[in-house]
C-alpha cells in the first residue's frame, strides 16, 4: 500500500507504551496501549527506572500488535513517528531508539513529535474520524484555537499553510493539575492514577463544604523574569507571560494536607489504603462501592471541594485567555480532559459565552500513539524529518 499516507507512531514518554497506525493524520487503523498502572500503583506514582524497564519489555510486542491490527507490514508504511519529549528521559529513549532502528532498517523517514502537540492533535484526530463526510477544511479550522490540558499549559494554536504554529499563553509554575490530583489521591489513601478516583467520588460530596481559593500569582522578583525550576517543559521566560494566565497547584495540595491533619483524617486515609490497595484482604480491583464504604462524609466533601476548586481555576484562566485573545474555540485535552465534571462545566461555560469547546474521546485523552501519528502528518507533508542524531529532550518546549 505504498503512498497511502500510513504512519507508524510510537509513544513512550511516561508510563504507557503505545503504537498506532494512522492514515493521513485522520483515520486510525490501529492503536495499541500497554499500561504500566499495576507496576506503579503500589508506589502511588510513576517510578522512572521501572517505567523504562517496562517500556523495554513492551515496545516490540506493542508495535507488532499495531501492525497486525492494521493488517499491514512495515513495507506498507510511508514514515515512522516518535515522541521526542517532553517526558521521562529513559522512557523517551526506549521509544526513540526503537523508532530510529526501524527507520534505518526500512529506509523510511523519521518524524519527531512533541508530546504536547500530540495532545492537541488528539482532538483534531477525533473530529476527523467523526466528520469524514465533511470537507477536510471546514469553517471550524479557520479559527484560532486556545488549547489547555496536558501539562497544564495554555497555547494559542494557528493552522497556517498546512502547518501548525503554537504560541505559549500560560502555564503552571509548579505541579500540573493532573499531578495535584495524583498527590491528593495518594494523601487520601486512594489508588493511582488519582484522577479517576477523585472524579468518581466527588459527586458524592458537597463541593462547597471546604472553601479552597487560589490567590493571584505575582512575578517573583528574585527570579528576574526567569522560569522557576520545575518538571514542566522549558518555556518562554515568565516575564513574557501574563500572570493572569499562570497556574499554581502546589498551594491547594498543601491546603488539603492541612485540612486532613486538622480534621484528623489521616488514620482514615491509612486504613483506606490498606483496605483497598495494600492490605492482604484488599480486593484485586477495588470498585467505587468499595471506596465509598471506606470514606467518611468529611472525606467526600473534601474531595468534591478540591475538584470543584481546581476545575474552577482552570476554567477562569482558560476563558479569560480566550476572551483576551479573541479565540473562537477551545480545545481541552490531556489526561484531565477525561474528567466528568470538567467536561460538563467547560461545556456549560462555553455555551454561555457562545464559544465552541472540544474534547478528545476518553481513549485519546490519556497518552497514546494515534495522536502522535496525527501530529506527524503535517510534518510529513512538509518533509520535516528528524536527523540521525535525534535524542530525547525531557524538557522539550512547544512553540514560542
Amino acid at each position: 500500500m505504498p503512498g497511502a499516507g500510513l504512519i507508524l507512531a510510537i509513544e513512550s514518554s511516561c508510563d504507557e507504551t503505545a503504537a498506532a497506525i494512522v492514515q493521513r493524520g485522520s483515520h486510525t487503523l490501529s492503536s495499541i496501549v500497554a499500561s504500566q498502572i499495576s507496576t506503579h500503583a503500589r508506589y502511588g506514582g510513576v517510578v522512572p527506572e521501572l517505567a523504562s524497564r517496562e517500556h523495554l519489555r513492551a515496545i516490540v510486542p506493542v508495535v507488532r500488535a499495531a501492525l497486525a491490527q492494521a493488517s499491514i507490514t512495515l513495507a506498507d508504511l510511508d514514515a515512522i513517528a516518535v515522541t521526542s519529549g517532553p517526558g521521562l528521559a529513559g522512557a523517551l529513549l526506549v521509544g526513540i531508539t526503537y523508532a530510529k532502528a526501524l527507520a534505518f532498517a526500512t529506509s523510511l523517514p523519521l518524524i519527531a513529535v512533541n508530546h504536547l502537540e500530540g495532545h492537541i492533535h488528539a482532538v483534531l484526530l477525533n473530529e476527523h474520524e467523526t466528520e469524514l463526510s465533511k470537507p477536510q477544511v471546514s469553517e471550524a479550522r479557520s479559527f484560532d484555537k486556545l488549547r489547555t490540558g496536558g501539562h497544564t499549559h495554555l497555547y494559542l494554536a494557528r493552522p497556517t499553510s498546512g502547518a501548525w504554529h503554537y504560541s505559549l499563553v500560560g502555564r503552571t509554575l509548579d505541579d500540573a493539575a493532573g499531578e495535584a490530583y495524583d498527590k491528593v489521591a495518594k494523601l487520601l489513601g486512594l489508588g493511582y492514577p488519582g484522577g479517576p478516583w477523585i472524579d468518581a467520588l466527588a459527586k458524592h460530596g458537597n463541593p462547597h463544604a471546604v472553601p479552597f481559593a487560589f490567590s493571584q500569582i505575582k512575578t517573583k522578583l528574585h527570579l528576574a523574569g526567569k522560569a522557576p525550576r520545575t518538571k514542566a517543559a522549558k518555556t518562554a521566560p515568565i516575564a513574557n507571560l501574563d500572570t493572569h494566565f499562570l497556574f499554581s497547584f502546589s498551594g491547594i495540595k498543601t491546603a488539603v494536607l492541612r485540612y486532613v491533619e486538622l480534621h484528623d483524617l489521616r488514620p482514615e486515609a491509612e486504613s483506606r489504603r490498606e483496605a483497598l490497595f495494600t492490605g492482604p484482604d484488599a480486593p484485586a480491583r477495588p470498585t467505587l462501592e468499595d471506596a465509598l464504604a471506606t470514606c467518611s462524609q468529611a472525606t467526600l466533601d473534601l474531595i468534591a471541594s478540591f475538584q470543584h476548586a481546581v476545575i474552577g481555576d482552570l476554567m477562569k484562566k482558560t476563558f479569560a485567555a480566550a476572551e483576551f485573545l479573541a479565540a473562537r474555540r477551545i480545545l481541552v485535552t490531556g489526561g484531565v480532559a477525561a474528567n466528568r465534571e470538567l467536561r460538563a462545566r467547560f461545556t456549560a461555560e462555553a455555551t454561555r459565552r457562545d464559544l465552541r469547546v472540544s474534547f478528545p474521546t476518553l481513549a485519546l485523552s490519556t497518552d497514546n500513539a494515534a495522536m502522535i501519528a496525527a501530529a506527524a502528518w503535517p510534518r510529513f507533508l512538509n518533509e520535516e524529518f528528524a536527523q540521525s542524531d535525534l535524542s530525547a529532550d525531557p524538557s522539550l518546549a512547544l512553540g514560542a
